[in-house]
């Protein structure tokens, strides 16, 4: 007999937990809704039980005292009806409520990423004040009486050393004759070298900026400088690529549009040379790069010097080509190593025929060009007149 009820409560049970089961599966609840449901559920698991507990004592009242077949036992037990009825009145109740909650939640997300943004905006905004104020603070550590100070003693001092090692390298040029252009064309190098090291001095040691603050300064003074001073640029940039193309250097003798004369100095924003008349002409840069110029001498010593002298079309030209190699030959300031060369050209003046000779020899020192070609002009028209071949008579 027990075994039978036992039998029949193991069924009532099984039953009882396939109807919740479908229950549940069927069930739609909002993830939305503010209602427990882990309580609706219990108080419905309290009830299937009660439920249970009847059902079963009622069946247990109605079995007669004989022996039961086992057919009865496998009639099945019918679901418990309350606990439908139950979760479908639960899920009635709480689908209004999860419409009437979606409001408040879409609203209260909406309040909560408007404060988000408003916060957002603010932090942005002190960060941007802090860093104002950082750069501010930065500007005045940097730029205070004792650095400007220092920095004007440094700028003097690197200044008249500048001015002493330029100075005893014209010295040393002047009196030697073989390096001369060598310790010329190391003048310019010498200078932006030294204002190069002093600047980063002054910047690296005295002042000692930030990175950033590196870049704010170099960004605004870059714009200033860009808009302001375009031609000076343009000037300063010429003056690098001479010195870094090198198509002159100082000592050199050029020709440039109609000047002639020696480079004297190669700065930054012009180049300076003196013309035969002594008189300095200060050319730009940038019209040195984009003008066509030609060097006599090309970094070394010599340069060629050209003599013209004009004769009657009935000389000799043999005896005149040796008196006029002989002159350039005992000259004090011929450079031998070189050939001498003697020309001829013919030309017509007023329906006069006449000869234009050039006596082309090399000069041993560029600086005594026009000495060397005064002098063998001379010799050469003193020899024609004692050779009876000039009559010199005007």
């Amino acid at each position: 007999m027990k075994i039978i009820l036992k039998s029949i409560f193991t069924l009532c049970l099984i039953s009882a937990q396939l109807n919740l089961a479908s229950a549940q599966d069927t069930a739609i609840i909002s993830t939305d809704t503010i209602v427990s449901i882990p309580d609706t559920i219990q108080e419905i698991e309290n009830n299937n039980d009660t439920t249970k507990d009847e059902e079963l004592t009622a069946e247990i009242k109605e079995i007669p005292a004989v022996k039961i077949s086992p057919i009865h036992i496998t009639q099945p037990v019918k679901s418990s009806p309350p606990a439908k009825k139950v979760i479908k009145d639960t899920q009635q109740a709480t689908e209004p409520l999860a419409k009437d909650t979606t409001p408040l939640i879409r609203s209260s997300r909406d309040t909560l990423t408007q404060k988000t943004d408003s916060l957002i905006t603010e932090l942005n905004e002190k960060l941007e004040e802090e860093a104002t104020e950082s750069e501010e603070s930065d500007f005045k550590k940097i730029l205070t009486g004792n650095n400007i100070f220092y920095s004007i003693v440094l700028l003097l001092i690197g200044y008249f050393i500048i001015r002493v090692i330029t100075f005893l390298l014209n010295a040393l040029a002047e009196r030697s004759t073989t390096y001369r252009i060598a310790f010329k064309g190391s003048i310019p190098i010498v200078k932006i070298i030294g204002w190069v090291i002093i600047l980063t001095l002054i910047i690296m040691v005295i002042f000692q900026p930030t990175a950033s603050t590196m870049l704010a300064f170099s960004a605004s003074i870059g714009v200033a400088v860009g808009f302001a001073s375009q031609d000076i640029l343009k000037n300063i940039f010429g003056g690098i690529v001479i010195l870094l193309d090198r198509p002159f250097v100082s000592g050199d003798k050029i020709e440039i549009d109609k000047y002639y004369g020696e480079v004297v100095e190669i700065g930054l924003r012009s180049t300076r040379i003196v013309t035969p008349d002594d008189s300095l002409v200060a050319v730009p840069n940038a019209v040195m790069m984009n003008s066509s110029l030609s060097n006599s001498n090309s970094g070394e010593p010599n340069c060629q010097v050209v003599a013209e002298i004009f004769l009657p079309i009935t000389i000799d030209a043999i005896a005149v080509r040796k008196i006029a190699t002989q002159a350039a030959t005992v000259s004090k300031y011929i450079y031998l190593e070189k050939p001498i060369v003697i020309l001829f050209i013919n030309e017509v003046n007023n329906n006069h025929t006449f000869y234009k000779m050039k006596v082309k020899a090399y000069v041993m020192d560029i600086r005594d060009e026009f000495k060397f070609k005064s002098e063998m002009t001379e010799l050469i028209i003193k020899e024609l007149v004692q050779q009876n071949i000039l009559d010199g008579k005007f």
